[in-house]
């Protein structure tokens, strides 16, 4: 799943800096913002220096201010200034460069995965995914300077706490009707190999992608479609953006029973396969579930017949010895 949402190579290896570099980059961040860290100093009353020249005439007044450092973390420094929304760009800009890749002025594989570490987010769960949508990112394990910094200022957000602090409006933002339908095809888009042009997904990508997508909300009938990709890989070479996109007026219309769909009304071809390959599925369950009724009821009748043969079998005797009286 990991390689599915951010196509890193060792999804399973601990996320974070492979090296000393990034680790100390990430502190550097945390280390920003606060006027160096130093603690309120009050502002010191305007000292006047008024000593008398020997003529007996005083000296011009002389006023020095002490200049006040602003020591709360997220308060703006001299060279900062904040947008509409209070959010630095200036923040915003070397947080990127803490995990910008060395030669792309891009966040790439490497980067992403301590971004993610740094989250306490795994690349692999949904919450990435949002995040992804929100940046606008047109490829899978890689941000742009420009998406980062318009998807920090979309969240509104200029540090890894105020994003972190961000995700649960995400998610709640992403179970809105419009807003899903959204992060539903910006999900397949984001899912294509730009690299390669693709123009549909790799069946195990769309299949780890529709798991992903739904979920916060989840179709009664996605396993069963889900099952059906995987059981028939030589018939389905990819799912394309039509199919994907339709899939999801699917769920929306169709019955988990499959009673009301219909060959004649416009759907992918692929939905015709599998919704005969589901309701056959069915009928030999149902069979099945029959037979085995069948059969436990044949054993209960075994069951009983040695104990009525031995009950007719007493009785008889019983007959016999009153009778012989």
């Amino acid at each position: 799943m990991g390689q599915c949402v951010t196509k890193c190579k060792n999804p399973t290896s601990s996320l974070g800096s492979k090296s000393g570099d990034k680790e100390s980059g990430s502190k550097s961040h945390h280390k920003k913002g606060g006027g160096g860290g130093h603690k309120d100093e009050p502002s010191a009353p305007c000292s006047k220096a008024t000593s008398e020249l020997s003529n007996g005439t005083k000296a011009p007044e002389v006023t020095v201010e002490t200049p006040v450092i602003p020591a709360v973390m997220g308060e703006p420094r001299k060279d900062e200034s904040l947008d509409g929304d209070g959010l630095s760009l200036m923040r915003i800009e070397e947080l990127f460069c803490c995990y910008k890749d060395k030669h792309e002025d891009a966040i790439l594989e490497e980067g992403m995965e301590s971004f993610c570490n740094d989250l306490c987010v795994d690349p692999a769960e949904f919450r990435v995914l949002v995040l992804a949508w929100k940046f606008q990112a047109a490829t899978m394990c890689k941000f742009t300077r420009k998406e980062f910094i318009d998807g920090c200022r979309a969240v509104k957000a200029d540090s890894l706490e105020g994003i972190c602090s961000r995700f649960p409006c995400m998610l709640l933002d992403a179970q809105g009707e419009e807003n899903f339908k959204d992060l539903y095809r910006f999900t397949f888009q984001f899912g294509l190999d730009a690299d390669e042009g693709q123009r549909s997904l790799q069946r195990d990508i769309a299949i780890a992608l529709w798991r992903l997508v739904f979920t916060q909300d989840t179709p009664a009938i996605l396993e069963r479609w889900l099952d059906f990709l995987a059981e028939n890989p030589s018939g389905i070479r990819g799912i394309s953006r039509d199919t994907w996109n339709m899939f999801l007026n699917f769920t929306q219309a169709i019955g988990p029973d499959l009673s009301n769909y219909s060959e004649d009304e416009a759907w992918p071809s692929l939905f015709d396969t599998f919704v005969e390959w589901e309701l056959e599925r069915r009928k030999k369950e149902e069979e099945q579930a029959l037979k085995a009724r069948e059969d436990e009821g044949k054993c209960t009748e075994t069951e009983c017949s040695p104990t009525t043969d031995r009950h007719e079998t007493e009785g008889s005797r019983g007959s016999q010895t009153w009778g012989g009286h």
